[in-house]
Protein backbone atom coordinates (compact mmCIF):
# COMPACT_ATOMS: atom_id res chain seq x y z
CA UNK A 1 0.00 0.00 0.00
CA UNK A 2 1.85 3.73 -1.05
CA UNK A 3 2.66 5.55 1.89
CA UNK A 4 -0.56 7.66 2.37
CA UNK A 5 -3.12 5.18 1.40
CA UNK A 6 -5.06 3.57 4.35
CA UNK A 7 -5.88 0.13 4.14
CA UNK A 8 -9.89 1.19 4.35
CA UNK A 9 -9.68 2.87 0.97
CA UNK A 10 -12.10 1.44 -1.22
CA UNK A 11 -10.99 3.06 -4.66
CA UNK A 12 -7.67 4.42 -5.31
CA UNK A 13 -6.14 6.55 -8.49
CA UNK A 14 -2.87 8.38 -8.87
CA UNK A 15 -3.14 11.35 -6.81
CA UNK A 16 -6.58 10.82 -4.55
CA UNK A 17 -8.34 7.58 -2.83
CA UNK A 18 -11.88 7.03 -1.44
CA UNK A 19 -12.06 5.86 2.13
CA UNK A 20 -15.80 5.64 5.13
CA UNK A 21 -15.54 8.80 7.66
CA UNK A 22 -14.85 7.99 11.13
CA UNK A 23 -15.46 9.58 14.24
CA UNK A 24 -11.73 10.61 13.95
CA UNK A 25 -12.31 12.71 10.80
CA UNK A 26 -15.07 14.84 12.96
CA UNK A 27 -12.52 18.26 13.50
CA UNK A 28 -10.97 18.09 9.80
CA UNK A 29 -13.89 17.60 7.96
CA UNK A 30 -15.60 20.56 10.48
CA UNK A 31 -12.65 22.76 9.08
CA UNK A 32 -12.48 22.20 5.48
CA UNK A 33 -16.62 22.35 5.38
CA UNK A 34 -16.36 25.74 7.86
CA UNK A 35 -13.56 27.42 5.23
CA UNK A 36 -15.37 25.98 2.06
CA UNK A 37 -18.96 27.96 2.53
CA UNK A 38 -18.29 30.59 0.31
CA UNK A 39 -17.36 27.92 -2.38
CA UNK A 40 -20.72 25.63 -1.55
CA UNK A 41 -23.23 28.42 -0.97
CA UNK A 42 -26.01 28.23 -2.33
CA UNK A 43 -25.41 24.62 -3.97
CA UNK A 44 -24.85 22.67 -0.92
CA UNK A 45 -25.13 22.31 2.74
CA UNK A 46 -22.08 20.78 4.45
CA UNK A 47 -22.30 19.78 8.22
CA UNK A 48 -19.88 22.55 10.53
CA UNK A 49 -20.99 22.13 14.03
CA UNK A 50 -19.97 18.53 16.12
CA UNK A 51 -23.82 17.39 16.07
CA UNK A 52 -23.90 18.36 12.20
CA UNK A 53 -21.08 15.90 11.79
CA UNK A 54 -22.89 13.01 14.00
CA UNK A 55 -25.81 13.49 12.40
CA UNK A 56 -23.88 13.30 9.10
CA UNK A 57 -22.07 10.04 10.21
CA UNK A 58 -24.85 8.31 11.64
CA UNK A 59 -26.35 9.00 8.42
CA UNK A 60 -23.57 7.25 6.45
CA UNK A 61 -24.71 3.86 8.04
CA UNK A 62 -27.90 3.87 6.08
CA UNK A 63 -27.55 0.79 4.26
CA UNK A 64 -29.40 2.80 1.04
CA UNK A 65 -26.09 5.15 1.03
CA UNK A 66 -22.39 5.34 0.54
CA UNK A 67 -20.56 8.29 2.11
CA UNK A 68 -16.57 8.32 0.96
CA UNK A 69 -13.85 11.09 1.41
CA UNK A 70 -11.86 12.00 -1.09
CA UNK A 71 -7.98 12.25 -0.05
CA UNK A 72 -4.89 13.21 -0.94
CA UNK A 73 -2.36 10.32 -1.63
CA UNK A 74 0.32 12.16 -0.06
CA UNK A 75 -0.53 12.93 3.28
CA UNK A 76 -4.39 12.27 3.51
CA UNK A 77 -5.54 15.95 3.60
CA UNK A 78 -9.72 15.67 2.62
CA UNK A 79 -10.07 16.92 -0.77
CA UNK A 80 -13.85 16.63 -1.12
CA UNK A 81 -16.41 14.05 -0.50
CA UNK A 82 -18.88 11.96 -2.45
CA UNK A 83 -22.20 10.53 -1.56
CA UNK A 84 -24.19 7.57 -3.23
CA UNK A 85 -27.68 8.42 -1.51
CA UNK A 86 -31.10 6.81 -1.54
CA UNK A 87 -29.43 3.54 -3.64
CA UNK A 88 -32.37 1.46 -4.90
CA UNK A 89 -31.63 -2.43 -5.84
CA UNK A 90 -33.93 -4.81 -7.79
CA UNK A 91 -34.62 -4.02 -11.70
CA UNK A 92 -33.83 -0.60 -10.92
CA UNK A 93 -29.96 -0.67 -9.60
CA UNK A 94 -29.50 3.30 -9.72
CA UNK A 95 -28.00 6.13 -7.08
CA UNK A 96 -28.42 9.51 -6.35
CA UNK A 97 -24.63 11.22 -6.53
CA UNK A 98 -24.05 14.11 -4.10
CA UNK A 99 -20.45 15.60 -3.63
CA UNK A 100 -18.88 18.68 -2.22
CA UNK A 101 -15.05 20.33 -2.27
CA UNK A 102 -12.62 21.60 0.09
CA UNK A 103 -12.32 24.79 -0.99
CA UNK A 104 -8.24 25.17 -0.40
CA UNK A 105 -8.19 21.99 -3.26
CA UNK A 106 -10.00 23.52 -5.60
CA UNK A 107 -9.10 23.79 -9.43
CA UNK A 108 -6.39 20.96 -9.28
CA UNK A 109 -8.08 18.46 -10.79
CA UNK A 110 -8.82 16.37 -8.06
CA UNK A 111 -12.43 16.41 -7.97
CA UNK A 112 -12.62 14.89 -11.30
CA UNK A 113 -10.06 12.41 -10.84
CA UNK A 114 -11.97 11.31 -7.64
CA UNK A 115 -15.49 11.45 -9.48
CA UNK A 116 -13.77 9.09 -12.01
CA UNK A 117 -12.93 6.87 -9.18
CA UNK A 118 -16.05 6.83 -7.37
CA UNK A 119 -17.76 5.77 -10.90
CA UNK A 120 -15.88 3.06 -11.32
CA UNK A 121 -16.23 1.64 -7.71
CA UNK A 122 -20.18 2.27 -8.27
CA UNK A 123 -20.27 0.23 -11.62
CA UNK A 124 -17.50 -2.09 -10.82
CA UNK A 125 -18.06 -2.71 -7.15
CA UNK A 126 -21.61 -1.48 -6.18
CA UNK A 127 -22.65 -3.31 -9.75
CA UNK A 128 -25.10 -0.36 -10.06
CA UNK A 129 -26.30 0.59 -13.27
CA UNK A 130 -27.19 4.10 -13.54
CA UNK A 131 -26.13 7.13 -11.28
CA UNK A 132 -27.93 10.58 -11.24
CA UNK A 133 -26.74 14.03 -10.40
CA UNK A 134 -29.62 16.92 -9.63
CA UNK A 135 -27.33 20.02 -10.49
CA UNK A 136 -28.82 23.56 -10.10
CA UNK A 137 -28.65 25.03 -13.42
CA UNK A 138 -26.09 28.26 -12.63
CA UNK A 139 -23.68 25.63 -10.71
CA UNK A 140 -20.82 25.96 -13.65
CA UNK A 141 -17.79 24.20 -12.01
CA UNK A 142 -20.44 21.12 -10.57
CA UNK A 143 -22.08 20.32 -14.34
CA UNK A 144 -18.42 20.59 -15.86
CA UNK A 145 -17.15 18.09 -13.09
CA UNK A 146 -19.88 15.07 -14.38
CA UNK A 147 -20.14 16.76 -17.85
CA UNK A 148 -16.27 15.78 -17.75
CA UNK A 149 -16.75 11.90 -16.67
CA UNK A 150 -19.16 11.33 -19.50
CA UNK A 151 -22.96 12.31 -17.54
CA UNK A 152 -25.78 13.78 -19.89
CA UNK A 153 -28.39 15.94 -18.92
CA UNK A 154 -31.63 14.22 -18.89
CA UNK A 155 -33.96 17.06 -18.25
CA UNK A 156 -35.07 19.70 -15.81
CA UNK A 157 -36.40 19.52 -12.60
CA UNK A 158 -38.60 22.93 -10.89
CA UNK A 159 -38.18 23.31 -7.67
CA UNK A 160 -36.70 20.03 -6.85
CA UNK A 161 -34.76 20.13 -4.00
CA UNK A 162 -34.63 22.16 -0.67
CA UNK A 163 -31.07 23.47 -0.15
CA UNK A 164 -29.99 26.18 2.37
CA UNK A 165 -33.69 26.39 3.24
CA UNK A 166 -34.94 27.72 -0.27
CA UNK A 167 -36.37 25.37 -3.07
CA UNK A 168 -34.06 24.97 -6.16
CA UNK A 169 -34.40 23.95 -9.72
CA UNK A 170 -31.99 21.15 -10.78
CA UNK A 171 -30.94 19.92 -13.59
CA UNK A 172 -31.00 16.50 -13.90
CA UNK A 173 -27.75 14.59 -14.92
CA UNK A 174 -27.09 10.78 -15.48
CA UNK A 175 -24.77 8.40 -16.53
CA UNK A 176 -25.09 4.51 -17.26
CA UNK A 177 -22.79 1.89 -17.02
CA UNK A 178 -23.27 0.64 -20.95
CA UNK A 179 -22.37 5.08 -21.53
CA UNK A 180 -19.32 4.79 -19.07
CA UNK A 181 -18.03 1.37 -20.67
CA UNK A 182 -18.56 3.03 -24.28
CA UNK A 183 -16.35 6.15 -23.33
CA UNK A 184 -12.72 6.03 -23.69
CA UNK A 185 -10.61 5.45 -20.84
CA UNK A 186 -9.78 8.87 -18.62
Amino acid sequence: MPLGIPSSAVARGPRVHLRPPRASDERGLLRVARRSRVLHRPWVSTPTTPSAYATWLEGAAAPNRVRLLLCRNDGGEIAGYFALNEIVRGALQSAYLGYWANAACAGQGLMGEGLRILVRHAFRALRLHRLEANIQPDNAASIGLVRSCGFAREGFSPRYLKVAGRWADHDRWALTIEAWRARPPC
